[in-house]
């Protein structure tokens, strides 16, 4: 998974030639989290409450990078990091 942002132990990625709707994933330690971009979401996983909201926060401080990135995958494009949490 090429990771795009690393924020407290939290580690972003997107998959390229994933399948819609645009998504990331975020995993913290066994945990793993789907989420979807527009609308920011979680689409799929488990992790502590905290961590949830962390990740939630970041998407929708970053949204149209995280679209950005999401479309430079459809391409084949390399990806771009994107400012961690802080």
């Amino acid at each position: 998974m090429p990771v795009i942002s690393q924020f407290y132990g939290i580690i972003i990625g997107i998959f390229y030639n994933d399948h819609a709707p645009p998504h990331f994933h975020a995993v913290y330690g066994e945990y793993e989290l789907i989420v979807g971009i527009s609308p920011i979401t979680i689409i799929q996983g488990k992790a502590p409450n905290r961590v949830r909201s962390m990740i939630l926060e970041w998407a929708a401080l970053y949204q149209q990078e995280l679209l950005d990135n999401w479309n430079r995958c459809r391409q084949a494009q390399a990806l771009l990091s994107i400012e961690p949490l802080e």
